[in-house]
């Protein structure tokens, strides 16, 4: 097998990235843009020592998953990889995705059922965050996402899987900015105005929060002028805020926050209760099926446990324990940052809740000095999982159960096989499709210590 071959072969699965997978010749192969069950002419792309990388040049015998796209922009854009399948059976895949990973790197016989579905498949993402450039000569603004493995934006004017409203803020962000010489930033050479356009908005009430995030440390004056027309345009933004970032860094937000009109934050509810959201809080992107995830984790407290104890690390803005609080003796929140911690305490007062303790510090840390032991941990750390310390920490504080939320099937795997050689047994793993259209998928595990 050599580069720039041509070779056809039929798709048997898909990688937990989303990549169909095939087997010629002993070589395993890796193809953008493939559905199990096609029958491909792909150019081979890359050839490593066990393994090889390809592209489909024609599609010779459709899968019968294979549906059209209900986005133009799907084939160049790369946010949504998996659009091109049938619905149901992208829940199936990532099904096959989880469980390969409980198994293969967990070394755990668990099936896994299908997760369960989004509300909401079109307009479901409601937190958006696209970069901003120009072009060289004519100096227009792009905004969109990166195209696949690259950091070239993809401009784009509408996108199917947010609400509408955000492509009309976007669209007069890139009508308008020259009016105002805000120009776009330049990644090599870390110059320009406007880095990210970030984008939350509120299910519940329909409000909306844009975040310019700019290559600066203070607001000047035509900055407050352009935030003041995006303000003045629609009628649900409710704030305008800024965020400074002038680091040579791939990370989005910097630590600094200023609002520049109307509210610093949206509200939104998850279950019965309402949380506030700053520009720089992490709150789920697809409340509706959020919801489904924090109704699966109090109904399994609410129906084996009677006034337990309750810990929720990584809190956020202690969305599971708000939640959970009114089935609780107490709850303890521990999260290392600090606005989010202080949104926790705002959402407290709406919600007029007295038995839940917010704690700013870093979750292992946490683990090592407290001295209470709780009926049960609830877990959401981010992508890249738990170290075994902070694991440790957390079977050392836990009687009953941990309940283990993870967006990343392959390092819950590995924290799970870790806690079942420390003498815990996993009892349930339900996967949730809160990512629509990609390969991505949130489960939720119930452990017992």
């Amino acid at each position: 097998m050599q580069e720039n071959e041509f070779i056809e072969f039929k798709i048997e699965k898909l990688s937990n990235l989303g990549l169909g997978i095939a087997k010629v010749d002993g070589y395993v192969i890796f193809v953008e843009g493939a559905c199990p069950l096609d029958t491909v002419k792909a150019k081979i792309t890359k050839v490593r020592k066990n393994f090889a990388e390809a592209k489909v040049v024609e599609i010779i015998k459709s899968s019968p998953y294979r549906v059209e796209p209900f986005c133009k922009m799907q084939k160049v854009c790369g946010a949504c990889q998996l659009q091109f399948i049938d619905y149901d059976y992208q829940l199936e895949l990532k099904r096959e995705i989880v469980e390969d990973a409980i198994q293969k790197i967990g070394g755990l016989d668990i099936k896994i059922p299908l997760p369960i579905k989004s509300p909401e498949i079109k307009n479901y993402r409601h937190k958006i965050q696209y970069p901003v450039s120009q072009t060289k000569v004519s100096k227009r603004i792009l905004s969109g996402y990166f195209k696949p493995r690259t950091h070239e934006i993809v401009n784009i004017k509408h996108c199917p899987i947010q609400p509408e409203i955000c492509d009309e803020i976007i669209e007069l962000v890139r009508e308008q900015a020259k009016n105002f010489e805000i120009s776009g930033f330049d990644e090599k050479t870390n110059t320009g105005d406007l880095r990210h356009i970030v984008i939350r908005s509120s299910v519940s009430s329909g409000k909306i929060l844009v975040t310019l995030v700019v290559n600066s440390t203070k607001v000047f004056d035509r900055l407050k002028k352009f935030a003041k027309l995006i303000y003045d345009s629609f009628n649900d933004v409710s704030s305008v805020c800024i965020n400074f970032n002038t680091k040579c860094t791939n990370v989005i937000l910097g630590e600094k926050n200023e609002c520049i009109i109307g509210e610093d934050f949206i509200e939104e509810k998850l279950l019965d209760k309402t949380f506030k959201i700053g520009a720089s809080t992490f709150f789920q992107v697809n409340p509706l099926s959020a919801n489904n995830i924090f109704l699966y984790v109090k109904d399994f407290i609410k129906n084996n446990y009677q006034n337990p104890t309750v810990l929720d690390a990584y809190a956020g803005i202690a969305t599971f324990g708000i939640c959970v609080s009114d089935i609780s003796k107490n709850v303890v929140s521990v999260e290392e940052n600090k606005d989010s911690c202080s949104r926790a305490i705002e959402s407290l007062k709406i919600n007029n809740i007295n038995n839940v303790e917010i704690y700013n510090s870093d979750a292992a840390e946490f683990f090592k000095t407290e001295k209470r032991r709780f009926d049960i941990s609830i877990i959401d750390p981010p992508r890249k999982g738990c170290t075994k310390e902070s694991l440790d920490g957390i079977l050392k504080l836990t009687k009953g159960h941990i309940i283990y939320v993870s967006c990343n099937p392959a390092t819950l795997a590995r924290d799970l096989k870790y806690l079942v050689e420390k003498g815990c047994k996993v009892e349930t793993i339900q996967p949730f499709d809160m990512f629509c259209h990609t390969y991505h998928v949130e489960n939720a595990a119930i452990i017992k210590i």
